[in-house]
């Protein structure tokens, strides 16, 4: 509803509203007293707003704060920008009716809810003078991401890191249905909110609404003072119990009784608006009395915040060359990314952070221990102590943290098994929405990209079995807008060593890299790695006959292990059938497979053919699931000549699981020796024989495998080449 130049209100509805209007009261409350405190106070604070559909309220105080009018000059604090903002509400060309990056001072997309508690805890972490208002609808509450999130504080070190103060706002109902939380009563609130940890003070009087829930929101902030200083003083509390509100409204708290009438005649627009003012006077912008608790600093107002657009500070990345391994040796690339972490956290004290839900020690990474901690406030082994480990099994809690971390300024990086990242999938589709939506403004700056890093992959599984084979968070990936999307599997350490420092330098990206975390070969020495992850993929020369010079057959490994399978075929192949001429590559950036133009790093199709020939057949052994290949190949010219082998939801362990998802040596020399018969005669004339003598070595290995229950000695030994 809006007013007309008349005086007299104007009646206007939109479908687009919905039924979520019971929001806007309870969040533009929020705001006025967070306005209020912050103009006596000079409290530095920000402001997430989980409800989703929240945006009518958070706009209109945007602004009446006039960031709207300094981020989108049409929206103008006058009759003309208030017109606009409404009429083009929800609509195309105009905001959206939930928060997203178009609006100032947001650092959390509405839409899917149950990440506000935790992105809230990610933005404070080194921020020590921030204060986060997040506030957290009963129906979000009811989603098991919100539900671990409250445990966050566990996480904070209130020397290093600042506040989160959590506004449960009950109105009982989601849509039409009632809700968990509505349905509790004031003790059983209080016992659960007290079993978490939190100091809870409930706010219901709704004939004095205003005056406690100013007086909540002041009592709420003393004591995260006081909390800070004592901490910060070296007398840190012990378990502090950190202060949240519960407000209790009812469903459709002062929304109209009617469409048209009464709401409408208790409107009064000209008590909040000039309106056929006096001289000087700006036609349709708000009163004095309106804006009168509006930080008098712009840069202190909720929608100009720059640590929600602007706070972006590059990591000092360490140079990789220096913790290189020798060319040939045997080592994990866990353990070698594990020491190069080690020296990015000393470098980087105080905007980097790993988030991990699974630890690090098994993923190979506790390196970092020997400079850092676990920042595990109520472990009496690691309170007090600082630490830049995030260790708790919940990946929503992890992503959550990551993304309030990375949006506000730093970097982080998330490691984890493979097969369980994808609980975030949905999470990280609406980061990139974000994102995308951030990269179309002309006023957010950079930020630090989101690294993942997946190990503990299905090719090597040691203990584990079935359950933990599940690489399909790289399709995932695969399907974000190209200019977002990074992939990469290194297939050393070494090369690892070069991704990572890549990574970590690398802006306003979705960066995966896949990896094992068990010794494996290092193939390349570090000036070979740097060159070949430059080009994202190269022609491996000492595994390839005459260096790869017209070739019969190309050999392809994209991942660790299924490389290892690749070179393992191609030492095969030169003991067995010495006249086949083999090409080896390895990709290790997954991008350049694409055609010409669909991904910034696409191969031009004169470099593909340069690399993979114009008409040799090419043997694809691909980490993943092979349909993402043909995916990425779509496009690009004779694909009839390209198999492609990968995971094929076969589990068992180790060489088995190369063996029962045809990606081990025997099924890539196999395939090879047929390949390569349609363009060498003399390989022709024995192919049949020699590929069915390859294909009978599997069986051999199978059973020794089911009698000793372990591998065939050798099975991890080095390939040999004359020139390796």
């Amino acid at each position: 509803m809006f007013y007309s130049s008349e005086s007299s209100p104007r009646k206007t509805s939109s479908h687009a509203c919905l039924d979520t209007g019971e929001l806007a009261p309870a969040l533009s409350s929020y705001t006025a007293h967070m306005n209020r405190i912050i103009k006596t106070t000079g409290l530095d604070a920000l402001y997430v707003v989980g409800p989703g559909h929240g945006a009518p309220a958070i706009l209109a105080c945007l602004w009446l704060e006039e960031a709207l009018a300094c981020f989108w000059p049409r929206y103008s604090r006058d009759r003309a920008g208030l017109t606009r903002l409404i009429t083009k509400f929800s609509t195309p060309g105009g905001f959206p009716s939930h928060i997203n990056a178009e609006t100032p001072g947001c650092i959390h997309e509405g839409g899917e809810l149950g990440y506000a508690l935790s992105v809230s805890f990610g933005a404070i972490m080194d921020n020590p003078n921030l204060v986060v208002t997040c506030v957290v609808g009963d129906g979000e509450a009811e989603t098991g991401p919100t539900a671990t999130a409250w445990h966050g504080y566990k996480y904070i070190d209130p020397v290093e890191s600042g506040a989160v103060l959590p506004i449960l706002h009950l109105n009982g109902f989601k849509i039409s249905e009632r809700t968990i939380f509505g349905c509790m009563d004031d003790k059983e609130l209080i016992a659960l909110f007290s079993g978490y940890g939190y100091q809870v003070c409930i706010v219901d009087d709704m004939q004095n609404i205003d005056r406690d829930l100013a007086t909540a929101m002041e009592c709420a902030l003393s004591e995260i003072s006081r909390i800070q200083q004592a901490a910060r003083s070296g007398k840190p509390i012990v378990k502090p119990r950190w202060p949240m509100i519960i407000l209790r409204t009812p469903k459709g708290w002062t929304g109209p009784k009617e469409l048209h009438g009464e709401f409408i005649e208790g409107y009064r627009p000209e008590e909040l608006f000039v309106i056929q003012g006096k001289e000087g006077e700006t036609e349709g912008a708000p009163r004095d009395e309106v804006t009168e608790i509006i930080p008098t600093l712009k840069d202190k107002r909720l929608g100009f915040r720059k640590e929600a657009y602007a706070a972006f500070q590059p990591l000092e990345v360490p140079e990789w060359m220096p913790f290189g391994v020798q060319r040939g040796s045997e080592v994990s690339c866990m353990k070698t990314i594990g020491s190069f972490l080690r020296e990015v956290i000393k470098k980087n004290p105080t905007t980097f952070r790993i988030f991990s839900p699974d630890e690090l020690v098994s993923n190979k990474l506790d390196a970092v221990f020997d400079v850092t901690g676990r920042n595990f406030q109520w472990d009496v082994a690691s309170r007090a102590q600082g630490g830049r480990v995030i260790e708790i099994l919940s990946e929503h809690t992890c992503q959550g943290m990551l993304q309030g971390y990375t949006l506000t300024g730093r970097t982080a990086l998330f490691p984890t098994y493979e097969a369980f990242i994808g609980i975030v999938h949905t999470m990280m589709v609406q980061y990139s929405k974000f994102t995308k939506m951030a990269h179309e403004t002309d006023w957010r700056t950079d930020v630090g990209s989101v690294n993942y890093l997946e190990t503990s992959t299905w090719a090597r599984q040691e203990h584990n079995g079935f359950s933990h084979q599940n690489p399909s968070f790289i399709g995932a990936v695969l399907n974000l807008k190209p200019k977002l999307a990074r992939v990469y599997l290194p297939p050393d350490a070494n090369c690892f060593l070069s991704t990572m420092a890549h990574c970590l330098r690398a802006k306003n990206y979705i960066n995966l890299m896949v990896g094992s975390k068990q010794p494996t070969t290092a193939w390349l020495s570090p000036e070979e790695a740097d060159r070949h992850c430059v080009a994202g993929a190269s022609v491996w020369k000492f595994a390839s006959v005459d260096e790869g010079v017209n070739p019969d057959v190309v050999l392809v490994g994209i991942g660790t292990e299924v490389t290892f399978e690749v070179i393992s075929a191609a030492a095969l192949l030169r003991k067995l059938v010495p006249a086949l001429r083999v090409r080896v590559i390895n990709v290790t950036d997954l991008m350049i497979l694409g055609p010409w133009g669909s991904h910034p790093h696409a191969l031009s199709n004169e470099d593909f053919e340069s690399l993979f020939t114009p008409d040799r057949h090419v043997i694809i052994n691909y980490h993943s699931y092979p349909i993402e290949v043909k995916g990425l190949l779509s496009g690009r010219p004779n694909l009839e000549r390209m198999t492609i082998a990968g995971y094929q939801e076969e589990g068992t362990y180790d060489i088995s699981m190369m063996l029962c998802n045809h990606v081990s040596r025997y099924h890539v020399a196999a395939a090879a020796v047929r390949a390569g018969a349609l363009f060498n005669a003399k390989v022709a004339s024995e192919a049949h024989e020699l590929a069915t003598y390859i294909m009978h070595l599997i069986a051999q290995d199978k059973k020794y495998i089911l009698h000793e229950g372990r591998d065939p000695d050798g099975t991890y030994d080095t390939p040999v080449f004359d020139k390796f």
